[in-house]
């Protein structure tokens, strides 16, 4: 890496061990999550949507229109049942426990 890229990466905020990071507060973390993962799930499901088109840049036009109307349906729906689903899962499912030294399976 150049001296002056390490330099100007030397001087943001939010560096750990040579990541450069947003600096974005813990406590949106809950955010950040469902903006990436409804991005991600809504990127795949309209490109999978758009397979029919007919030559690439049809393809590639019809997926981001998708894409971008998929996402801004999604986001909110993500942030707002999120906490509910893991609620869910949580009385769906149960803690391990650790084997105990004296019993034998």
């Amino acid at each position: 890496m150049p001296a002056a890229a390490r330099a100007l990466l030397d001087l943001m905020p939010g560096q750990q061990q040579g990541r450069v990071m947003l600096g974005i507060p813990r406590r949106y973390s809950h955010f950040v999550f469902g903006i990436i993962q409804s991005g991600l799930t809504s990127l795949i499901a309209a490109g999978i949507a758009s397979l029919p088109a007919g030559s690439a840049l049809v393809f590639l036009e019809h997926w981001m229109v998708s894409w971008l109307i998929a996402w801004a349906a999604m986001l909110p729906i993500v942030l707002l049942a999120a906490p509910a689903i893991r609620a869910f899962a949580l009385r769906l499912t149960r803690e391990e426990r650790a084997p105990c030294a004296g019993r034998q399976a």
